[in-house]
């Protein structure tokens, strides 16, 4: 164990040196943001538990900086968080033999955020995943979004917002709440919601994520959390062993909206209920697979939905023994194998190109409001929406 915590003191004295040597060769770093940092390491190493620091993250195109905020434990795992979309920017994990890595898809700057595509790490709505034809009834009044996907409304606007960030820690882990109006008409959805995520590291080595919408007047709405993974920091993600805690699933049509249809998972695919490498039957002659270029369905999860998080899905990385637990309230997630991603994007010294990373897009159903037998996703006028999702690591 002592042996284990000197790699740790020392990873942070490096890395709080590189940080210091980084900062000083950026005018765009106030000075009060390099001490804070500093004083932060120095006091992990001194045994300090909960962390949090803030540095610059940037400019915008107009101008506006944005900040990045970090949240470490005593572990070494780390979670990086910028105001700009309420973005997990990126989380640095421990493999088998205690060695950090960052685990996610992301960007070097602001600027990446505010010109990709691929929703890295956004907190994304105001509805996660798609909505048919980019329109939806409620109360017997139609209302049409943008389409942003062909034909289809897919995710909204929220991980391109500015959120107004908190620092709310309790001495035992840092938490980092972040907000956001969305105003009445905005994209097209009726009513005013105020929004709120907030983020919490534990000493569990857990990244939670709570959040909390109330209206002013009858809406749809729909939250989740867009990481991309890759468990081993490196290469693809195709070997990574996945577990999912679900029976059924939702086909969908050519344009990847639900069919309606609820199938069962039995002898497809896309049963993944005793672990699976993700790429061991992703290229399988199988008409759903073709559809979304790979895996990019809807599970319908076992659990339900309830009012405490539940295990939903079970990654593990055989090269770096990296595994991630995902826990959620929500009823569904969307498994996502990056099939999209063409090699365009670049971030954090990688490129991304298809299946290099996947997401477990914890959510309730796509295109809800257009099926009334998926669960409801309207949000009455003063009624407070909570969900809850939980990222949870370790290794063996």
């Amino acid at each position: 164990m002592a042996a284990l915590v000197s790699r740790r003191q020392t990873h942070f004295t490096a890395e709080a040196q590189t940080v210091a040597a980084e900062d000083s060769s950026n005018a765009r770093l106030q000075s009060r943001d390099v001490l804070v940092r500093w004083r932060e390491f120095l006091r992990f190493r001194k045994g300090g538990v909960a962390m949090i620091a803030k540095r610059s993250f940037g400019k915008t195109s107009d101008g506006k900086e944005a900040h990045l905020f970090l949240l470490i434990n005593s572990e070494g795992v780390e979670a990086q968080i910028t105001d700009y979309g309420a973005t997990l920017v990126a989380l640095k994990t421990p493999d088998r033999h205690g060695n950090l890595a960052d685990i996610t898809a992301g960007y070097d700057n602001v600027a990446g955020y505010e010109a990709g595509k691929s929703f890295f790490g956004g907190t994304v709505g105001r509805y996660a995943n798609r909505i048919a034809n980019g329109e939806f009834t409620l109360n017997g009044v139609k209302y049409r979004l943008e389409k942003n996907n062909g034909p289809n409304h897919l995710h909204g606007g929220f991980n391109k917002r500015w959120w107004t960030a908190e620092d709310v820690s309790s001495p035992q882990e840092p938490r980092l709440r972040l907000r956001y109006l969305s105003k009445d008409g905005e994209e097209g959805y009726p009513g005013s919601v105020n929004v709120t995520v907030e983020y919490a590291l534990t000493e569990a080595n857990e990244l939670k994520m709570d959040f909390e919408a109330i209206t002013d007047k009858d809406t749809i709405l729909n939250l989740t959390n867009h990481s991309y993974f890759n468990l081993a920091a490196a290469g693809d993600c195709l070997a990574h062993e996945l577990t999912v805690l679900a029976s059924h699933y939702l086909p969908v049509d050519a344009t990847q909206i639900p069919t309606g249809e609820i199938r069962s998972v039995a002898g497809t695919p896309f049963d993944f209920l005793q672990p699976h490498a993700i790429g061991e039957r992703i290229d399988k002659d199988d008409e759903q697979l073709k559809i979304g270029l790979g895996y990019d369905h809807c599970y319908v999860l076992d659990k339900g939905s309830g009012t405490a998080p539940a295990l939903a899905a079970r990654a593990h990385d055989p090269e770096s023994g990296r595994i991630l637990e995902v826990a959620t309230t929500e009823p569904g997630m969307q498994l996502y194998t990056g099939n999209h991603l063409d090699g365009s994007s670049r971030g954090k010294g990688k490129t991304y190109a298809a299946r290099t990373y996947f997401c477990l897009e914890v959510q309730h159903f796509p295109d809800s409001p257009n099926h009334p037998n998926f669960p409801t996703t309207v949000l009455r006028a003063g009624e407070r929406h909570q969900a809850g999702t939980v990222y949870r690591f370790s290794a063996k």
